[in-house]
């Protein structure tokens, strides 16, 4: 049984737990102790730890989780209604090899059981088995980073927080059909990496793009599967991150928009947190972030899949080649762009020929600005 790789919560967070108040978001959650396993017919969120940070060289010797929970269940939970679950702590194997594999295999069943895994790592490179968790699921994957880096490595080096997305790119079976990264600070990243991330297609958000105008990060996470959190994305003086200095990066209030993003998004099924260093102040940081995610997912407003094309303004709009078609929801106000689709042999890729997009490049495509996001999508179902 693949729930068998998950460990209890220790005494120590289930006595803070037993001390809380009714109203608080410890009091309602169900808890993995050793005398009882949730009844997962009755969750629709589950929260996982994993012990496990080989992967990054800079890593604290052994990682606890403990005061992420104690700052995340001594939260008021807001007026929601879905049955959130702890399952416990899932512990580094004898190699990384092993605890991807125990976390791949816990994922995927509970994705298969419409659950939404909230993943606390470790390092990134956890990354990597979350990806494979969808294998069994037959669909191709849309992954979005929040990094500073795009954490490629060399094709033979061995897999770590900074180079496990070569990895997802290159291995077999290759079900990645779009990574976008939001927050990448151009210093750390070569300009050949930079230059890749254009030629396959992908996506990337310079930091300053983001921070200017965050709204524009909401149509990647509405086309996102899996969304994967660096912490060294956030800026040391909001996170409380000394170990790993890092000066410039998101602030609380961001990355907390960001979260809310991809909880609100109706596609995220799996959302992870990863390269924390065990301090009290990042954890008060994590558990805040946790929570946004927590809420957005009570906003979903279910318009995916597309629905009813009645509840939605089409509006056609002439290029010189082309037309451009978008759709405007009466419920949300939010938009879509649709993307012809070329049979290539990937019926998987069916599901993409609409793609999230903002008012911002409906409003370009009036005066014939072709959005980049489009332009790469139908690329990648020409090729």
């Amino acid at each position: 049984m693949e729930f068998d790789f998950l460990q209890p919560l220790n005494n120590e967070v289930l006595k803070v737990i037993e001390g809380l108040s009714s109203q608080h978001l410890g009091s309602k959650i169900v808890l993995h102790t050793k005398e009882q396993f949730p009844d997962l017919n009755k969750i629709k969120i589950a929260i996982i730890g994993v012990l496990e940070n080989r992967g990054d060289e800079n890593a604290v010797a052994d990682i606890d989780l403990s005061n992420i929970r104690k700052e995340l269940y001594g939260l008021f939970p807001g007026n929601w209604d879905a049955s959130i679950a702890d399952l416990g702590d899932i512990h580094a194997g004898n190699s990384t090899s092993d605890t991807y594999f125990a976390l791949k295999k816990v994922v995927s069943s509970l994705i298969k059981k419409k659950i939404i895994p909230i993943v606390i790592g470790g390092s990134q490179d956890l990354t990597y088995a979350l990806y494979r968790a969808y294998d069994d699921l037959e669909q191709m994957v849309n992954l979005v980073s929040i990094d500073s880096k795009f954490d490629f490595g060399k094709e033979k080096e061995e897999i770590s927080s900074d180079s496990y997305l070569t990895k997802i790119i290159i291995e077999e079976p290759n079900n990645l059909f779009n990574y976008c990264n939001i927050g990448y600070q151009t210093y750390y990243n070569s300009q050949e990496e930079i230059d890749l991330v254009e030629k396959l297609f992908f996506d990337g958000y310079r930091l300053g793009e983001v921070s200017n105008n965050i709204a524009i990060a909401e149509p990647v996470f509405r086309d996102a599967d899996l969304v994967s959190v660096d912490l060294n994305s956030v800026k040391s003086s909001d996170s409380g991150n000394f170990t790993t200095f890092t000066p410039n990066g998101f602030n609380g209030k961001e990355i907390c928009s960001l979260s809310r993003y991809a909880g609100i998004s109706d596609k995220v099924s799996l959302f992870g947190i990863f390269n924390q260093n065990n301090s009290k102040q990042e954890s008060v940081l994590i558990a805040q972030i946790i929570w946004y995610f927590i809420e957005g997912y009570h906003y979903r407003s279910k318009e995916y899949p597309f629905g009813n094309k009645e509840n939605y303004l089409k509006y056609i709009i002439p290029l010189e080649e082309e037309e451009l078609i978008f759709y405007k929801s009466n419920k949300t106000d939010r938009w879509w762009i649709e993307i012809p689709f070329i049979s290539n042999g990937h019926n998987k890729l069916r599901r993409n020929t609409l793609l999230p997009c903002s008012y911002d490049e409906y409003l370009g495509a009036c005066n014939q600005e072709v959005p980049e996001r489009w332009w790469k999508a139908q690329r990648k179902n020409i090729v």
